[in-house]
């Protein structure tokens, strides 16, 4: 398995919870867990997240809902629908319904459509599919 170079460790309330969110609605898949730790390694395509439920380590202030306030994490897919699609199933409220975005990068203009939902904690996550350059 390949590490990215940068993966989010969110501190969680209740480790089950979290992993049937990720995995059971959103559709990420379990690399490894560490049942002792409550922690858990997960993957979403070219995506990498750590949860590890709350245990005083890792804290630098009082954690109170919504956790991660101040940032997004941006998840590529290939299919927003089918994120949407997942969250409707299980009757997950969504934060922002599918909207389309235009990002400039350099000189070029990038077109994406996006969703937006938190999860149990309130970490906000915003899954983005690239619709492509606009010239």
């Amino acid at each position: 398995m390949k590490f990215n170079g940068l993966i989010p460790e969110l501190s969680v309330s209740d480790i089950n919870v979290s992993k049937s969110f990720y995995l059971d609605v959103l559709g990420f898949h379990l690399e490894y867990e560490r049942t002792a730790d409550k922690f858990a390694f997960l993957s979403l395509n070219d995506a990498q997240i750590m949860i590890e439920e709350v245990n005083g380590h890792w804290e630098t202030g009082e954690l109170t809902h919504p956790f991660g306030r101040g940032i997004n994490l941006q998840i590529t897919t290939d299919h927003v629908e089918k994120i949407k699609k997942r969250l409707e199933n299980h009757q997950s409220p969504l934060y922002k319904d599918v909207f389309e975005s235009r990002y400039q990068c350099g000189h070029e203009t990038i077109c994406e459509k996006e969703i937006l939902v938190q999860d149990p904690d309130g970490y906000l996550l915003r899954f983005s599919q690239t619709l492509g350059e606009l010239k």
